[in-house]
């Protein structure tokens, strides 16, 4: 059986990994269209210093990519982050550490005492009764109040999905809360259950050394499949029971194809197919982000932490500081330190946009703002992601459900990418295991409708 994967990220590498591990007779061939593997997941050295241009790593508390490390013998490159990567802060109208503990929150100056009796109600508040998609802005109002949503869940809104409560869908950006509130009628009651049920502990922030951009080349080397770079594919289309993938000097026949693209691409590749699949595909928001990496000879900051988030109200250019250098040992040179600045998002798409020279000043304005630092940099480089993060916003997973209804009319095709359920490294890598058993179903002859979505 001929395969071909369109898309060289962590999606399509490590579902190509999964398929010739389980149909070894196989031949699974990945095209890029980019001249370097990884999609988002890039690593730039430059002096000596290392910077993720999205990325840095995943959390060790799900088992699937630390499975796939050792299923490809990388466990060399494993990472963990350093024990100040813990502590966490939130800019609002100065610095304040993320509360770790209970008695840290009773403490905190970032809510009033007000707001930290409504967040200590939240057992007390009746679990909602509807199905209807909420916000996580009102999901956030409901449960924990204004004061803590306005605060706290904006700041994570911007950190893991560079949104705002207001325009994500809670539902789809963080299911398993709902899940909480679902099944054990509210978060702490869920939160107190799970913990008594699951003892130990919660997981680690790993990434790998040399950067994300060398797990990439040794999961490509260790995949088995035919992996093509430079190599732009314009559409998909039917070629009997199976499909002609063309593009500019290339035109391959297979008989099954998994597009591990992100949607806008994938709604490019099958407008000739499925032209209302391809306009499904096509309205799934992305969200524009740039990435600012800087490198500093003698800081006087210590950089104890992980980082910090803005919130919307501190009125900030930044979404926030990653201080790269104290989470991972090897991103600066010795005695040297590393941040990363956030630009943009669904806050300030616009900013994302800039050139080079612009974001390097909102950069280094916004670590003064927030840090104080103003020494000069000894180095600076940037990325902008026009369309970096898909945008999980209200009528997300009813979108979702509808590209995957409409998929089964093409047998054959798959879709898989971080478009659908789960942005994360984690996300990406079980469903891609989930996409080659899809596939193994499929060439089997035991396919049905369930194994075409991702759950």
């Amino acid at each position: 059986m001929k395969v071909i994967i369109v898309g060289g990220g962590i999606s399509g590498l490590a579902t190509a990994h999964y398929l010739l591990q389980r149909l070894p007779g196989c031949e699974v061939t990945v095209l890029e269209r980019e001249p370097e593997l990884g999609g988002t997941m890039r690593t730039q050295q430059k002096a000596g210093y290392l910077f993720e241009l999205g990325a840095n790593g995943f959390l060790s508390d799900r088992p699937d990519t630390l499975e796939l490390v050792r299923d490809i013998g990388a466990e060399d490159l494993l990472l963990p982050s350093s024990n100040e990567a813990r502590k966490r802060f939130i800019f609002t109208d100065r610095l304040h550490p993320l509360p770790e503990t209970p008695g840290a929150f009773l403490r905190t100056k970032l809510l009033r005492p007000r707001d930290k009796l409504r967040v200590l109600a939240e057992p007390f508040v009746p679990a909602k009764r509807s199905d209807q998609d909420e916000s996580l802005q009102s999901f956030g109002y409901r449960r924990v109040g204004a004061a803590f949503t306005d605060t706290f869940l904006d700041a994570m809104a911007a950190g893991i999905h560079a949104s705002t409560p207001q325009k994500l869908s809670v539902r789809a950006a963080f299911p398993a809360v709902v899940r909480l509130e679902q099944e054990y009628g509210g978060l702490f009651k869920g939160m107190l259950k799970k913990r008594s049920r699951h003892a130990g502990p919660r997981g680690v922030l790993m990434s790998f050394r040399g950067g994300v951009g060398r797990f990439i080349e040794r999961l490509a080397a260790a995949s088995g499949a035919t992996v093509q770079t430079d190599c732009p594919i314009a559409r998909v289309g039917r070629a009997g029971a199976g499909f002609v993938v063309e593009g500019p000097g290339i035109q391959l026949t297979a008989d099954r194809v998994i597009l591990a693209t992100p949607a806008f691409a994938a709604a490019t590749l099958l407008q000739g197919l499925d032209a209302e699949l391809a306009q499904c595909l096509a309205a799934i928001d992305y969200s524009p982000i740039a990435v600012v990496g800087v490198g500093y000879c003698g800081l006087r900051h210590p950089l104890a932490g992980f980082g910090l988030l803005t919130t919307q109200t501190a009125a900030q250019d930044i979404l926030g500081v990653l201080w790269d250098s104290s989470i991972f040992a090897d991103r600066a040179p010795p005695g040297e330190k590393c941040v990363r600045v956030l630009i943009g998002g669904q806050r300030n798409p616009s900013l994302a946009r800039q050139e080079d020279e612009s974001l390097i000043a909102i950069a280094l304005g916004g670590i003064a703002a927030t840090m104080a630092v103003r020494e000069p940099p000894a180095l600076t480089v940037v990325k902008r992601w026009p369309r970096g993060i898909p945008h999980y916003q209200l009528g997300h997973l009813a979108r979702v459900n509808t590209i995957f209804e409409r998929l089964k009319r093409h047998s054959g095709l798959h879709l898989n990418s971080n478009a659908y359920h789960g942005i994360g490294l984690n996300d990406c890598v079980t469903h891609s295991k989930r996409c080659a058993q899809a596939m193994v179903a499929d060439s089997a002859g035991a396919r049905d409708g369930a194994t075409l979505g991702l759950p």
